[in-house]
């Protein structure tokens, strides 16, 4: 058993589960002393008192410091299958400079050693965070926020490789419901997540200072994903807050050991006064699936709430096969 939060400065947290053991990343503030990190082990237990490991540092001055909602994926570059970090970045004055930047693994080890591999844009070159990789159909494609005038927006392009985009921006979601303009009109951190051949785009929406800062929803319902068109949205968030649990936002998603369950990583605070900054920490959740293939969120737990650790870890493992001797 265990309870959340696994790290208590843990906003926008990604994590996954390879080869053996978990891996956390969440956004670092500062400069570039601080880094990026990540934390590894091979139980829940054990990666909440891991020790958060530099995995890359930049000291180059636009783009050393504040590197905000790294995401990992391993894909097939040029030397085979590769990790690809992506985070946003920017000069230590913060914050109206962040662009998106990627950095490659020497190997297959989440922790690196990385290099870098260059800044992900288009024509435009504006300001964008919040980046993460949608593989569909045999091709990769980046989803990204950026802000148009007084409100952010989310937007898909078509990628050459894992570093390189090959075409322009297309919006595919603009806040339009009321609980997507709490505090301000956001829409920001889309993650992709497919399961039986449907794919859904999770996003935050609302002001992240804000107690609205909730989870909504786009499914793929086209025949073209660099349409906007082809993406439907949720008319209802997916994932909101609770009396006891606020803002929760910025997901990521991640397969138990065994690979039977599925687990949500979010962010959220404890009080409604809790603020859009580092004292946010990463929680998890496992979450099922509705009859009509939609994911089904729950409400957030609370943090003296006990949960079941993720099926397949090791002393899960043990359990069972003492279990099976009985």
């Amino acid at each position: 058993m265990f309870r959340n939060p696994l790290n208590d400065r843990g906003a926008d947290p990604w994590m996954t589960y390879y080869e053996g053991n978990y891996y956390l990343a969440a956004t670092t503030w500062g400069d570039p002393f601080v880094g990026l990190t990540m934390r590894k082990a091979a139980t829940i237990a054990d990666l909440k008192s891991a020790v958060p490991v530099r995995v890359w540092q930049d000291w180059t001055p636009e783009r050393c410091c504040n590197f905000w909602a790294p995401e990992f994926f391993l894909l097939s570059g040029p030397n085979g299958l590769h990790w690809y970090g992506y985070y946003s970045g920017g000069p230590a004055g913060c914050c109206d400079d962040q662009r998106i930047h990627v950095i490659e693994s020497a190997g297959t080890d989440p922790m690196g050693p990385y290099f870098y591999e260059g800044q992900l844009r288009d024509s435009t070159d504006d300001r964008s965070i919040d980046a993460s990789v949608l593989q569909l159909n045999g091709s990769l494609y980046l989803l990204f926020a950026a802000p148009i005038r007084t409100e952010q927006r989310i937007y898909i392009a078509p990628m050459q490789n894992p570093w390189t985009l090959n075409g322009e921006r297309v919006l595919i979601s603009a806040p339009t419901y009321d609980w997507e303009q709490e505090g301000r009109s956001i829409n920001q951190g889309p993650v992709a997540l497919q399961h039986d051949g449907d794919t859904f785009i999770i996003y935050s929406a609302s002001y992240c200072g804000s107690p609205g800062y909730k989870l909504g929803m786009l499914t793929y319902t086209g025949n073209d994903p660099l349409r906007t068109d082809s993406w439907t949205k949720s008319p209802l968030p997916v994932f909101r807050g609770t009396d006891r649990v606020f803002s929760p936002g910025h997901s990521t998603f991640f397969k138990s050991p065994d690979g039977t369950e599925d687990w949500i990583a979010y962010h959220a605070n404890d009080s409604a006064s809790g603020g859009c900054d580092m004292n946010r920490s990463s929680r998890i959740q496992r979450f099922t699936w509705n009859s009509d293939g939609t994911p089904n969120f729950g409400s957030p737990v609370s943090v003296n709430t006990d949960l079941a650790a993720p099926s397949g870890e090791p002393s899960t493992r043990a359990r069972s096969s003492s279990s099976e001797g009985k």
